[in-house]
């Protein structure tokens, strides 16, 4: 049969079928959900956009009569912005993989281990995720001037490091880790670190990773306590930093505003790139249900 005999059938394309109410509604909400988070983050890029003296009046209006890059040539000229990024980048990160380590070994150790005080300590755990970490300010700070940290990194970072929340979600995971996949490297001889090494943390890494995405976060945003620790300029985080952004005659909005963005910038995109990873972390810890 030659080619010019051969006939193109034509694709059949199924119908779309129409959108049901309740598809209808829950679009409507999603883009009304939506909205109220991106208007925020609209409001302050617009606002950053303005001269001082039209982001500061009242009634505001959304966008700037005229564009200009002011807010931002000034936060770079006048702030130390550079400085505040790299100590933010030092603290987080460094926070970040104590805290992975440390709930990542507590959390394992509590779900397949069995030692004298096991409940009491898990008790005390579960306390500290009851116990709010502005009433600890005052201890802590006490603490750390005896040690000789305050105005250091140090100082900084290991009171960021005792944390509840992450142990008991690593915990729970930890527990719906089959036991046989242990038991059988027991037969072959594997000892307790090679198991958790070579079995556990592999298994694990959607929920690892999902703790060191929420530290990264927490500490990238910590206000209260880098500012109670430190009151050298040098060691300023993002979020400090901005809130100097202030002069005799009242807050600089559009320059705030401009900070505000700077510092939400690298937390966006953390999200972007590994929101999967944090879907899956929340999905495999088994608080998904709770």
């Amino acid at each position: 049969m030659s080619t010019t005999q051969l006939r193109l059938k034509p694709l059949r394309t199924k119908p779309r079928k129409p959108w049901t109410p309740s598809q209808i509604v829950l679009t409507l909400l999603g883009i009304a959900v939506s909205a109220l988070f991106v208007a925020p983050i609209a409001a302050a890029l617009f606002t950053s956009l303005k001269s001082e003296a039209e982001a500061a009046e009242i009634p505001p209006h959304w966008l700037p009569e005229v564009w200009t890059a002011q807010a931002w040539k000034a936060l770079w000229k006048t702030g130390n912005i550079t400085n505040w990024f790299v100590n933010s980048l030092v603290v987080s990160i460094l926070v970040t993989a104590i805290v992975v380590t440390v709930a990542a070994l507590a959390g394992y150790g509590f779900a397949r281990t069995e030692f004298k005080g096991k409940t009491v300590l898990m008790g005390m755990v579960m306390a500290g995720l009851m116990i709010s970490p502005a009433v600890l300010g005052v201890p802590l700070f006490t603490t750390v001037q005896q040690m000789g940290m305050v105005d250091t990194y140090w100082g900084m970072i290991l009171p960021q490091c005792a944390p509840a929340a992450m142990v008991y979600i690593l915990y729970k995971f930890f527990q719906g880790i089959p036991r046989e996949l242990e038991e059988a490297a027991f037969i072959d001889g594997a000892g307790r670190w090679r198991i958790f090494f070579t079995i556990v943390v592999p298994l694990s890494r959607p929920s690892l990773a999902a703790v060191g995405i929420f530290t990264f976060i927490a500490s990238w945003n910590n206000f209260l306590w880098p500012y109670m620790v430190t009151n050298n300029p040098d060691l300023m985080t993002m979020p400090n930093g901005i809130a100097t952004v202030m002069n005799s005659y009242g807050i600089q909005w559009a320059q705030l505003m401009a900070g505000g963005l700077m510092a939400g910038l690298p937390l966006i995109i953390v999200f972007v790139f590994f929101q999967r990873q944090i879907v899956a972390g929340v999905a495999h810890t088994g608080l998904a249900g709770q």
